[in-house]
């Protein structure tokens, strides 16, 4: 295949494609997940696409925490920044996607690569998340330990609906894959990427031009999209836990949808009453990002049906216009 001919495809696992319930979250339940998932991607690669891969790692940067704390608590160990666990996650869930889809490919006598890439994603320290951070991380805490925190180390601590205080944190929108370059490199050279894993680990610069972590977390269907947009993806597709979009998902008058075009999409996100705010509504912000930045198809679907969905046979199918 030419370089003209290469068709370029950002796909975006959610958190489902790697734990599937609660009683299903060991390491090896997780890897068994991910090999699922890397099977109906691996699809793809076999049907010629150029393949990156963003993930989510909301659930592993939580046991990731969750284990510094403890250790903190009973051992008297340090505790890690948040900036770091990502970095964690990011290599963990990489390994796991990438031995996987190696695997099948030297199976299946395909000569491709697979490579992660630890990712930094820069955000902005004047994002207006940072003023109202938002979201959960971590353990629940007593309310002292919770203002302890928040006085000695600058958290900020919200009570959860009686079960606690949790550590909170903003949730700044994406500005720029830093490793964009090599992450082009290795799709120009056939190495299928898995990069901005979990959002990517969220970066600011100073103004002195040296990136430094902090504690955020950056969406993963919005920093897929910013990959899709970056590198001029043909496809966007987001991968998530059901066939489908829906209007009016889970009432009587629910409507699936096949296709949509740019200008419904954005429509039917404006009325506030179709996409839910934590779950399908990123999804379609992310998709409209990446339409009206050029882009030429995206597709919602979940991993089990990618290959039918690539076929035209399912899946909601976004087109500009």
């Amino acid at each position: 295949m030419s370089p003209t001919d290469r068709k370029v495809a950002v796909v975006a696992i959610g958190g489902n494609s790697l734990i599937k319930d609660s009683k299903h979250q060991t390491v090896e339940d997780q890897y068994q997940a991910a090999k699922e998932t890397t099977y109906h991607i691996a699809d793809m690669i076999e049907s010629g696409w150029e393949v990156a891969i963003g993930h989510g790692n909301g659930p592993q940067v939580g046991f990731i925490l969750r284990r510094s704390e403890i250790a903190a608590r009973y051992e008297g160990m340090h505790e890690l920044p948040l900036d770091v666990c990502g970095a964690d996650s990011q290599g963990a869930i990489g390994y796991a996607l990438q031995q996987n889809l190696q695997n099948w490919l030297f199976q299946h006598k395909i000569n491709k690569n697979v490579a992660t890439i630890i990712t930094q994603v820069l955000v902005d320290r004047d994002d207006p998340a940072f003023q109202n951070p938002s979201k959960p991380i971590g353990g629940f805490m007593a309310e002292i330990e919770a203002k302890r925190r928040q006085e000695e180390m600058g958290w900020s601590v919200v009570e959860d609906a009686g079960r606690g205080w949790r550590r909170v944190v903003a949730s700044p929108l994406p500005k720029e894959v830093v490793e964009l370059d090599t992450v082009k490199a290795l799709l120009a050279a056939g190495v299928v990427v898995i990069t901005v894993g979990g959002g990517g680990i969220p970066v600011v610069d100073p103004g002195d031009g040296n990136y430094r972590g902090i504690a955020a977390v950056i969406d993963k269907d919005y920093a897929s999209s910013l990959l899709a947009q970056s590198v001029n993806a043909d496809l966007f597709l987001i991968s998530t836990a059901v066939e489908k979009v829906a209007l009016n998902y889970g009432k009587p008058d629910q409507q699936w949808l096949d296709r949509l075009t740019l200008s419904e999409a954005k429509r039917y996100l404006a009325e506030g009453k179709h996409f839910a705010k934590g779950s399908m509504a990123p999804k379609i912000q992310a998709i409209i990002w990446y339409l009206e930045a050029g882009g030429k198809h995206a597709i919602i679907t979940n991993p089990e049906n990618i290959g039918r969905a690539l076929r035209g046979e399912t899946g909601t199918h976004v087109l500009p216009g």
